[in-house]
């Protein structure tokens, strides 16, 4: 497997000599992979919760969050009223691609609507489906995930109105189908991953040292905003607004509500600082979301106070027994529990709040814990672990520093994957604080 991994990278570079592709290499690569992603996923995915047609239905500016990720890289939009129909004809092992439209949706997905013939575009659809009779007709509607949940009711109260009886008792929802092309990853994405997690590190690492940061003169807000202009010089996207918050010894431990809604403020970094920062990416349809931490040395200091280090190992400590409890059809929330008591009995105080992530930042898949719901979430937190899929190992313990005479949160994200060999990290994590040098020591 790591041969093929390293053959793919050398076959399709997604980075060459640090820089991004040009929007029409990067337009063939997606092409390439949503066509891998028709022709041999979706048939294992139809196949595995049963469902022989899939039908997607949108309009413009206004589309299922699962139906954008089916476009090709030419339509940044579905085009006024989109049909895609998905038939899996078993007997010849193939996924029919229709599309009840005027034209052809990319290379992909054939029209399947002469509307100088059909004129109701309803019609044309329920012709499709009566042609191929299909058992489970599975539509984008859910309970539990918003990604999943995309056909809106004027769509969904129109396609009732036009579809015959005898089919209607044939809808099903198409969640575990909608989150499974959302949540699983190909080989290929997998190595576009590596190097974009590896570039995510490393405006980190830029960010946080003396290149940025100007001890007693550069503000915490300053260093957001060089992240988003640095990402942005780059060719690509942050697909949400970094955050970067300081905890020092003569201050209070902030509630949750405020780390997590990033109120910290503009604060001016000193020496002595524990910086945290919350980044992600997006680069070829994928996205990243990293948090790691930084020490401002004092003057004099060559290397973070050992109590600051030893806190740290205890977030690298969760964190293992956290991915140790990974098992292929276990549920998010028997996960969180079995990884939130570990944490407990080794003397921790943890909060997990991990998620999926991959065409979307907070994706579709097991929840593995929120912030605010430490003892499971409801839904989302009952989907099962399956394999080939990412997730933003997220969490946090609080330690005590008797040196500081207060507690301080050690908050880590890194991207992991999750396959048939197990756990690893997608590109590794982060295992010593990041040290930036005091204006002094840095000139």
């Amino acid at each position: 497997m790591k041969n093929l991994f390293i053959l793919v990278l050398l076959l399709f570079p997604f980075f060459i000599n640090g820089q991004v592709l040009s929007e029409k290499e990067r337009s063939q690569i997606n092409d390439q992979i949503l066509g891998e992603r028709f022709d041999q996923l979706l048939p294992v995915l139809m196949d595995r919760t049963g469902i022989d047609m899939w039908v997607l239905i949108s309009r413009e500016y206004n589309e299922d969050p699962v139906l954008k990720t089916m476009l090709p890289s030419t339509w940044l939009n579905a085009r006024r009223r989109t049909i895609l129909v998905f038939y899996r004809d078993k007997d010849k092992n193939l996924v029919e691609k229709l599309a009840v439209a005027r034209y052809d949706i990319g290379e992909h997905i054939q029209s399947a609507w002469n509307k100088e013939e059909q004129p109701d575009q309803w019609q044309a659809l329920v012709k499709i489906i009566k042609d191929r009779d299909p058992a489970k007709i599975g539509i984008n509607k859910s309970d539990n995930f918003g990604i999943a949940d995309g056909l809106v009711k004027t769509d969904h109260d129109a396609f009732l109105k036009a579809l015959p009886a005898t089919y209607k008792n044939r809808l099903i929802s198409a969640e575990e189908l909608a989150v499974g092309w959302i949540e699983t990853r190909t080989l290929r994405e997998m190595v576009i991953y590596s190097d974009l997690v590896n570039i995510t590190h490393d405006i980190i690492a830029e960010a946080f040292s003396s290149k940025v940061i100007k001890p007693g003169i550069t503000t915490t807000d300053d260093v957001v905003w060089w992240m988003r202009q640095k990402v942005t010089d780059m060719g690509m996207e942050t697909w949400f607004h970094p955050t970067v918050d300081i905890q020092r010894t003569n201050e209070a431990l902030v509630d949750h509500i405020t780390a997590f809604s990033g109120k910290d403020g503009d604060d001016v970094i000193l020496p002595g600082d524990l910086l945290h920062c919350d980044f992600g990416i997006t680069y070829l349809n994928l996205n990243t979301d990293c948090q790691q931490m930084a020490y401002v040395l004092k003057a004099g200091e060559e290397k973070a106070p050992d109590f600051l280090s030893e806190a740290f190992r205890k977030g690298n400590q969760l964190q293992d027994i956290l991915t140790s409890n990974f098992e292929t059809g276990k549920p998010g929330n028997i996960i969180l529990k079995k990884s939130l008591q570990e944490a407990k009995n080794a003397g921790l105080k943890p909060s997990i709040y991990t998620h999926p992530l991959g065409l979307y930042g907070h994706s579709a898949g097991p929840t593995i814990g929120m912030w605010d719901q430490q003892n499971g979430v409801p839904g989302t937190g009952d989907y099962p672990l399956y394999e080939n899929t990412v997730y933003a190992i997220e969490l946090n313990t609080e330690v005590e520093i008797p040196e500081w005479n207060k507690t301080v949160r050690i908050m880590l994200e890194e991207a992991g994957f999750w396959g048939e060999d197990g756990f690893r990290y997608v590109n590794d994590r982060q295992r010593n604080l990041i040290l930036i040098p005091s204006e002094k020591e840095a000139n």
